[in-house]
């Protein structure tokens, strides 16, 4: 790689806003990492976020109940036992999209039977369009993810009902 070649390169990727990028050709081995501006590093990226751990639940005892008292409302607030749903994960990072194009209709909607192989969702990552398919035969239940929302590799996309 000679240096007009590099300076090429430099100036593509300070145009295409990219912060590191690593070439490896034979025994040459570039690799060129950009500072961050300081205007931008004061301002947290809204679009990635944290996840942390729940804590571990911790036992704590009951309360003696009160014989005189019965709190019927607690009784009805009890949450039945949520039905088993299959989770369609994403298998890589990128931007979710809910149809083939702008103004389309989405591939899949809630209530919508779906079989194995039939494709959910589109997930871009650098450029490339990645069909997200169904892996059980079943209803969707739920979407878990916003159009043009950016997504994480494993995150949850699709809850589905699987049939029996």
């Amino acid at each position: 790689m000679n240096q007009k070649e590099l300076k090429e390169l430099i100036e593509f990727l300070i145009e295409k806003d990219i912060a590191e990028f690593e070439l490896e050709r034979g025994d040459v081995k570039v690799k060129i990492k950009r500072a961050a501006e300081p205007a931008h590093a004061a301002l947290p990226d809204s679009r990635y976020f944290a996840v942390h751990p729940a804590p571990a639940p911790v036992a704590v005892p009951a309360p003696a109940p009160v014989p005189a008292q019965v709190d019927l409302a607690a009784n009805a607030a009890v949450p039945e036992p949520e039905e088993s749903l299959h989770i369609v994960k994403s298998p890589i990072v990128g931007t979710f999209y809910e149809s083939p194009s702008p103004g389309s209709p989405p591939f899949v909607k809630v209530g919508d039977p779906l079989e194995v192989g039939q494709v959910l969702c589109i997930v871009e990552a650098m450029k490339l369009m990645n069909e997200i398919e169904c892996d059980v035969a079943g209803e969707l239940v739920k979407k878990l993810v916003a159009n043009g929302q950016p997504i994480e590799y494993g995150q949850e996309l699709f809850a589905v009902r699987p049939t029996k």
